[in-house]
């Protein structure tokens, strides 16, 4: 991929003089917010409180129409909080910010002007390198929100989206469980005299952490699995008690699958989700369970799984339920809107006060890790590594 080295001239280059740097002054921000044309996502980044605190700080928000009706808000709503709306795409990608859920299509990038900073998702296991060339060649400045760190060093957008996909799995599973959609009539609840429902749940990390906890309070008896002691020992301490937990051990997992009415698999891997369920697992299964696949838009860790959209959530194999939707917080698009734009709103305040992004990232680690290419330079190993193109550190092009 030919691209420059460096986003500096080779004047910029040459030995000068020294000189004080003088603190840039805050800056007015001018964000485009298109609506979003990903399948069935109904998101949006930016609520119209959020954007009536970033117009009360002197921000302009350019908005186009209808993009926040998929989340329940509507144009009125907006334009009270002070955004600016417009029913022409190419007006909002025109602007010097843009902010959204998903990653720009091939055809909205083309749109994009030169030297535009973008916040989306990244999402880089459905990229592709034509993506990235085509980034480097407007020199776009590009930062994942997936990636972005906070002081404490976690990923405060994907644990969100967790928390939201973990509750979420327990009341869809509870749904499919009911007799008004064929399922086995059960209720998810402490009803006196009735033994409870069995929940397996593979994996503690934040998603097992928010179904167990939903499940738990539904009146659930609740099975956690997974490798890790420290997730098993964290999930007890954060529940706030005694919960059954094991190492995935295929005897102790195989006896527990059995006895379920519900399993909802929540396991991550550096690449694709490890399998951890087979089909003969599967098969040994009651009939008219429930297996909810958190893990799916990673490739799933049922090894039955295969991918569902919201309008057929379902299938059923070996007289089991899956449920394999991979973008399960859209399904609660206002809740899942509002949980983003929480997250957006601080660091778009951080970069109008710092006087624009350069500053921003400059001072603040968490940012900075989710910059992925700045001023059209690959600035992500991991991206390089994968679509193998060279890239360069970020701490020798930030001054």
């Amino acid at each position: 991929m030919s691209k420059p080295t460096s986003p500096f001239t080779k004047e910029q280059l040459l030995p000068q003089e020294e000189m004080i740097e003088v603190a840039r002054k805050k800056g007015k921000l001018f964000i485009g917010i298109p609506k979003e044309t990903s399948y069935q996502e109904k998101r949006v980044c930016l609520t119209p409180d959020a954007i009536a605190a970033l117009t009360a700080h002197g921000h302009r928000v350019l908005i186009e129409t209808n993009a926040g009706i998929g989340a329940s808000f509507t144009d009125r709503e907006y334009s009270e909080a002070g955004a600016e709306i417009t029913n022409d795409p190419k007006k909002v990608f025109g602007c010097p910010i843009i902010l959204k859920v998903e990653p720009p299509s091939m055809e909205e990038l083309e749109h994009i002007n030169p030297q535009t900073v973008l916040i989306s998702a990244l999402q880089l296991k459905t990229q592709s390198k034509e993506y990235f060339q085509e980034l480097a060649k407007k020199r776009i400045t590009a930062l994942g929100f997936e990636f972005i760190r906070d002081a404490d060093g976690a990923y405060p957008a994907v644990r969100a989206l967790s928390e939201i996909a973990g509750t979420a799995a327990v009341l869809i599973a509870s749904e499919l469980m009911s007799s008004a959609t064929q399922g086995s009539g059960l209720m998810m609840g402490n009803i006196s005299g009735v033994p409870p429902v069995e929940v397996v749940i593979i994996g503690a990390g934040t998603v097992g952490e928010f179904a167990a906890r939903s499940a738990i309070g539904l009146g659930a008896n609740v099975k956690v699995f997974d490798n890790s002691i420290t997730k098993l020992r964290c999930i007890q301490t954060h529940v706030g008690r005694p919960l059954y937990t094991s190492t995935i051990q295929p005897k102790n997992l195989l006896k527990a699958l059995r006895r379920c009415d519900v399993v909802i698999g929540a396991v991550r891997g550096k690449n694709r989700s490890p399998i951890i369920v087979s089909e003969t697992m599967v098969e040994r299964m009651k009939t008219g369970a429930v297996v909810i696949d958190v893990s799916i838009d990673m490739g799933g860790c049922f090894e039955t799984s295969e991918v569902t959209s919201h309008d057929h959530p379902t299938f059923e194999k070996h007289g089991v339920v899956h449920y394999c939707v991979p973008n399960i917080p859209s399904r609660y698009a206002k809740t899942s809107s509002l949980s983003i734009s929480n997250i957006f709103t601080p660091y778009i305040l951080q970069i109008g006060e710092e006087g624009g992004i350069e500053n921003a990232v400059r001072f603040d680690r968490g940012l900075k890790s989710g910059l992925y290419f700045y001023h059209g330079i690959l600035t992500s190993k991991s991206i390089a590594d994968w679509f193998d193109l060279s890239y360069r550190d970020i701490n020798l092009l930030i001054l």
